[in-house]
């Protein structure tokens, strides 16, 4: 405990890195207090029954969970971050596939970047309208509209508000990027998950001492359980795998006198889990289409939606859905991995600069090496992924209620433990880097710090 004070006396005594922390949560509160101003002519209480008609079940119950509750108050942020996001993943999938986005990414610098910044922001405005007008489609649809007011006023009102909190949320992200401490984008959808965590953890103390909430040992097993999971998380998180290499011998002097200095040792860190959350996203994209077309069947006064399979698929805690969710995410890990990294790309940087691994001929044997080492590493990684996955299942099977069970894994608890950990990591180097000690009692935390770590995303 004395420790923990000390890092806080620490941090605050570093006027930087004070103003930078006390300006993220000043960003943070304007976030969270736009999650609760709500769009004009909308109806609360329709909302409210509209939510708990739904059970935060379906593809609507994910975009509330990383809006922080803003899609189901309609408030101004009620499409958050989210936009921005999917327009960043499309540019990232056009820069695997498109020459012209392949070259700004890789070749063209700092420029480059800059011109994939704009033509992201554009996307997200473009995504946005798109977004919104279905969004004001629903809540015509729900009857959380108020008669009273004029359908043109409010839809043309409403979507340059719904188009201005998005771009408004991405500025603010960018903000705490530049003056603030931590990823600006990655810190709002965190707040956001992070928001709902008390009201599950308050309702499971209070389902744990009711009548057959099995009472205080089974919430000290389900708590150890989540510390556990959490754990394991953080550790697969950080893992890598790494590739020893050496660069070549070089004579030093002239004539006589030059002697060969011995080459530096360095690594090639291949992440246990290069895909991220990407995974997920995916297969829960496909795992939501089921829902889309049972929906648009029963618009046309089908009973498509009554049948058991379709109804087992619709719900994320089900057997059925949960070991489709798992293949999935085993099998779009293995791919997007692919994608991420490029074995003949390390191939060549190494032979730029002259290094190669021990033993391994450069070249083509260099690239069937990392390929191959590649495969290995990601069999575990994408096998983690899909149980994490499936985890708030298992938990919800055992018990947990579903608004804590959501914590046990899947995108919430991946997206909460890497940020955590990044944030974490760029307060400990402002520490570090004016000699104090770091956050943990080796004086460094581990992860994404290290020798050649950005090799392949900067090439």
């Amino acid at each position: 405990m004395k420790r923990f004070i000390d890092t806080l006396k620490n941090i605050w005594k570093i006027k930087e890195l004070r103003e930078r922390i006390l300006f993220t949560l000043g960003i943070l509160a304007i976030y969270r207090f736009g999650s609760y101003v709500v769009l004009p002519g909308v109806m609360p209480t329709a909302l409210e029954e509209a939510a708990a008609a739904q059970g935060g079940n379906d593809l609507l119950g994910l975009i509330n969970l990383f809006t922080g509750g803003a899609f189901n108050n309609a408030a101004v942020f009620a499409l958050g971050i989210m936009p921005y996001i999917t327009a960043s993943i499309i540019i990232q999938l056009l820069g695997f596939a498109v020459p012209y986005f392949q070259k700004l990414q890789t070749k063209e610098g700092e420029s480059g970047r800059k011109k994939l910044t704009q033509i992201t922001r554009l996307l997200t405005l473009a995504i946005t309208l798109v977004q919104g007008g279905a969004y004001l489609s629903y809540l015509f649809q729900i009857n959380a509209v108020s008669p009273n007011i004029d359908q043109g006023i409010f839809w043309f009102s409403n979507i340059i508000i719904l188009s201005t909190g998005t771009i408004f949320a991405m500025w603010l992200g960018e903000r705490i990027t530049d003056k603030g401490i931590g990823n600006g984008i990655s810190l709002l959808i965190m707040i956001g998950i992070i928001a709902a965590l008390p009201t599950g953890i308050i309702f499971e103390i209070q389902s744990a001492f009711s009548a057959a909430g099995g009472g205080l040992f089974l919430l000290i097993l389900k708590f150890a359980a989540f510390f556990a999971i959490t754990l394991v998380t953080v550790l697969i998180i950080q893992g890598v795998r790494r590739i020893p290499i050496q660069f070549a011998k070089r004579m030093v002097g002239r004539g006589s006198a030059s002697v060969p200095s011995q080459g530096n040792r360095d690594y090639i860190p291949l992440k246990v889990n290069a895909a991220g959350v990407m995974p997920i996203i995916f297969a829960q994209a496909i795992m939501f289409v089921p829902a889309g077309i049972a929906g648009y069947y029963a618009n046309q006064g089908s009973d498509v939606a009554a049948s058991p399979w379709i109804q087992q698929l619709m719900d994320p805690f089900s057997f059925i859905s949960s070991v489709i969710a798992f293949f999935l995410v085993v099998i779009f890990t293995y791919i997007y991995t692919a994608l991420l990294v490029n074995p003949q790309q390390y191939a060549e940087y190494l032979k730029r600069q002259n290094a190669f691994i021990p033993g391994i001929k450069p070249g083509k044997n260099t690239a069937e090496f990392i390929d191959s080492t590649t495969t290995r590493v990601t069999l575990p990684g994408s096998i983690f992924l899909g149980l994490i996955t499936i985890v708030p299942a298992i938990a919800y099977f055992f018990g947990v209620n579903q608004g804590f069970a959501i914590f046990f894994g899947g995108t919430s608890l991946l997206i909460l433990v890497g940020v955590v950990i990044d944030t974490l990591q760029q307060i400990e180097s402002h520490l570090l880097m004016r000699k104090y000690d770091g956050l943990t009692k080796t004086g460094k935390l581990k992860g994404r710090t290290g020798g050649m770590q950005t090799i392949g995303s900067n090439m």
